[in-house]
């Protein structure tokens, strides 16, 4: 018997959802409405979900600051006098991007030096 109840219960919630978010055809909304104004269940579940949208909309998004990362990155680094920040390499500085192209320039004229040379190979 709670199953049934259950479902019901899930029912008049996806519908109520569906009414508050303006999807519902027009001959079923003003069902839901006709619902909302005689059935207790209905106004139950209405009322909370009201109540549970007014309390969200009332949230703001926390945002960062552009430069949080750097800033943490500094503090730890000062706080700790480098000892979790080792000492940076060339790869740690440079893109790997750039390095990837640096060494595809290089393996075409390496290529290049190959295929120009008098005797077909160095």
């Amino acid at each position: 018997m709670s199953e049934l109840i259950d479902d019901a219960d899930d029912e008049i919630i996806a519908k109520v959802s569906d009414y508050l978010d303006g999807v519902l055809p027009p001959d079923e909304k003003s069902t839901i409405e006709a619902k909302l104004k005689s059935d207790p269940a209905y106004q139950r579940v209405y009322a909370e979900m009201q109540e549970t949208r007014d309390a969200l909309s009332g949230l703001q998004k926390a945002r960062a600051r552009e430069t949080f990362v750097e800033d943490v990155t500094g503090l730890i680094h000062k706080r700790s006098a480098g000892r979790f920040f080792g000492r940076r390499t060339l790869g740690d500085r440079v893109p790997f991007g750039v390095l990837l192209v640096i060494a595809l320039v290089a393996l075409v004229a390496l290529g290049w030096v190959l295929r120009s040379s008098m005797t077909g190979s160095l």
